[in-house]
């Protein structure tokens, strides 16, 4: 079985970040799993945690009174969900369900401030990476708004 620090190590993610700081991440991680269509989180709940994806589909995910749930974003194999464990109020924007058998390596959002906290290296690293995805998400929850109000030409 490979370590958390192994994980990590072959994750786009973290990428370039150096073995003794993989090691002080993978001190805030466990492995998870989560069968097709459990929910990872829900938007407006304390966000405590984020994902890296192993193995498995993840649909980032938006409930729209009128049309019901619309899927933003699906990650895959190496991706990362969720960002809001880095941004006050610590709250989910959206939801997070397991498109399929999904196994992943959880982090304690808490255990990761608080090491960003102690060491603003790590933290600015941390926030270049997870900025990228924060675009990214804001991209295609962009389209998707286009896709569903955008007037014709």
């Amino acid at each position: 079985m490979r370590s958390i620090t192994e994980l990590l190590h072959d994750s786009p993610f973290f990428a370039g970040l150096p073995d003794p700081v993989l090691e002080q991440l993978a001190g805030c991680a466990r492995t998870a799993r989560f069968a097709e269509g459990q929910m990872l989180f829900s938007a407006g709940q304390p966000a405590n945690d984020f994902y890296l994806v192993r193995h498995g589909r993840v649909a980032i995910e938006l409930h729209n009174p009128s049309r019901g749930t619309i899927t933003l974003d699906t990650v895959h194999d190496g991706d990362v969900v969720g960002w809001s464990w880095l941004v006050p109020p610590y709250l989910w924007t959206f939801d997070a369900r397991a498109a399929a058998d999904t196994s992943a390596v959880e982090f304690d959002g808490a255990c990761l401030r608080g090491k960003c906290d102690a060491d603003p290296a790590l933290g600015y690293a941390l926030m270049r990476r997870v900025s990228h995805v924060m675009y990214e998400r804001l991209q295609a929850a962009r389209v998707q708004m286009l896709d569903m109000y955008g007037a014709p030409m």
